[in-house]
């Protein structure tokens, strides 16, 4: 877990080669995932805009992938990790966003108006949708893989959010055993942090390239960006490998960190 994020609630990283080389190496073995029929069926939502492809990498616990080790100045700046799970293989196509299978029209109004901005780990369940702590994680990481211009849907954040998210989660967590904490509705002090996310902090594009990388304060809102008109990518779609550690912090260590 890290302790001392900047205000902002992310880190950049400039290009390096053996961050570049890492992309590289997931980028072969992800475009051959992407074309995979199964992984097609299971993870290709938003009408053929964006293929989700969780834990569809097949990167390794300690993060490498085909024996290119996860390395640079990310690697430093997170430790060492043999806990990793595969990763989050996220690629978006021109056109997106368009409505997701089983998406109502207002959940597709926000993916269109909102970026379909979201915390990390809060799982939306039942009907109608209640939110819920499924997942704590330490922090995530980003890694683009493909080339792609500015416009076509970067990852977008809300700069400092993660302190709003973080007195919302303590006012609905804090109290409670943490054994009871993922049974919690947390909807309504989400939605209101949320609210005052929009209005008080910064939206900002993330926008990176191949060799570079972004780490998240598991508590920033963020999400993906509307693909522009003129926006060009490569034949593969903007491609990014996501890594999202789930903490081994108890939850007052993890739910007041810094």
């Amino acid at each position: 877990m890290i302790t001392d994020w900047p205000d902002c609630g992310y880190i950049r990283f400039p290009w390096d080669s053996d961050t570049y080389r890492w992309s590289q190496a997931a980028r072969r073995i992800g475009g051959a995932v992407a074309q995979e029929p199964d992984m097609i069926d299971r993870w290709l939502q938003c009408e053929g805009t964006w293929f989700v492809g969780v834990d569809a990498l097949p990167s390794m616990p300690d993060g490498s992938i085909s024996g290119v080790p996860l390395a640079g100045p990310a690697l430093k700046r997170i430790g060492p990790r043999s806990d990793l799970h595969p990763a989050q293989l996220s690629i978006t196509y021109p056109g997106y966003p368009r409505p997701r299978r089983g998406e109502s029209e207002a959940a597709f109004r926000y993916r269109r108006n909102r970026d379909a901005a979201h915390m990390d780990g809060l799982l939306a369940e039942g009907t109608p949708k209640r939110r819920f702590l499924r997942e704590r994680h330490d922090w995530i990481l980003g890694l683009p893989l493909a080339e792609a211009s500015p416009g076509a849907s970067p990852l977008v954040v809300w700069q400092g959010s993660h302190e709003i998210l973080q007195r919302a989660m303590r006012g609905a967590l804090a109290d409670r055993p943490e054994a009871d904490w993922a049974q919690i509705d947390i909807t309504d002090f989400y939605h209101a942090a949320r609210a005052q996310v929009f209005s008080s902090c910064r939206r900002v594009a993330l926008f990176s390239r191949p060799g570079e990388a972004v780490l998240l304060n598991p508590f920033l809102l963020h999400g993906v960006a509307p693909w522009q008109p003129l926006a060009t990518a490569s034949r593969q779609g903007r491609m990014v490998a996501y890594l999202r550690p789930e903490s081994g912090q108890t939850g007052p260590v993890w739910i007041r960190q810094k």
